[in-house]
């Protein structure tokens, strides 16, 4: 471990250790998991992770975060969270991600004060300060603590220490919720979100890792398929294109694309007009 990321792991420690308590918001990503791991090292039971299971959330997410936390040690409250109904959200603006953030970490704040815990803690880090990010005002009025980005770490520095500390998947591709699969203002559904996770569950059961299945057009039934460079050619394979095509229309997709322009994180922001204050938060 490089001096730089000691120093910020220190720091990370002492920060968690300053708190007293904390319900960790745990999606089982490498980020919560960092956070969960070191505030569960030097808090013990005094860390708690809190798990919100919704429409947005795969359930393979929420089965390796249970995991994880049986494996450490770490008491594990997961709750399911009824977030299409909560209107603005199902209405998908494109500042949706207020209202859910704002919505889950008010319940999350409630059910920490009713257990005595004095923080809710999440995984937002610095890397997050370079896309449109409405939630972290949420965050910010509810004055949920984000210990990653307050010492400066960034992900190239999570996935670093992850792998120093000896957490497993400290490599996973990086996870974003099933709503930001769909177009602002097209409707939420169950049905969108459920065809999108089957999809690209399908595709990862292919071997594909870093991948996101975008929902458009009519009804959300025309797939846009964004994958890494490197894996087009053999997406472009006559038995793969076949096979995917196969398994899309069966969940209920009539149109099946490639975008040529591969992954890249926050696509559905292009073409935002956004002031500076929207756009960082």
């Amino acid at each position: 471990m490089n001096t730089e990321l000691a120093t910020k792991y220190n720091n990370l420690q002492a920060l968690l250790k300053e708190m007293g308590s904390v319900a960790v918001s745990f999606s089982g990503g490498v980020d919560s998991t960092l956070v969960l791991k070191v505030a569960h090292d030097v808090l013990g039971e005094h860390a708690v992770a809190f798990t919100v299971e919704s429409d947005f959330v795969p359930e393979r997410e929420i089965e390796g975060a249970r995991a994880f936390c049986a494996q450490e040690g770490v008491e594990h409250v997961v709750e399911a969270f009824p977030i299409l109904e909560v209107a603005h959200v199902k209405k998908n603006p494109h500042d949706r991600c207020y209202y859910c953030k704002y919505a889950i970490f008010k319940h999350l704040k409630a059910e920490a004060w009713h257990r005595g815990i004095a923080y809710v803690v999440d995984g937002t880090n610095r890397d997050d300060d370079s896309d449109y990010r409405p939630g972290r005002a949420a965050l910010r009025e509810l004055r949920i603590m984000s210990p990653l980005h307050q010492c400066g770490m960034d992900k190239a520095d999570i996935r670093a220490l992850s792998k120093d500390l000896g957490i497993a998947g400290w490599d996973r591709p990086s996870a974003a919720c099933l709503a930001s699969r769909i177009p602002y203002g097209e409707h939420l559904s169950h049905a969108k979100l459920a065809r999108v996770n089957h999809a690209e569950a399908f595709l990862m059961e292919k071997g594909f890792r870093m991948l996101r299945v975008r929902a458009e057009g009519a009804e959300g039934k025309t797939a846009r398929i964004e994958l890494m460079p490197e894996d087009m050619d053999r997406f472009f394979t006559p038995a793969m294109r076949r096979a995917t095509d196969e398994a899309f229309r069966l969940l209920g997709f009539t149109h099946v694309s490639l975008d040529l322009r591969g992954y890249r994180m926050g696509s559905m922001n292009e073409g935002l007009h956004l002031s500076h204050e929207e756009r960082h938060g």
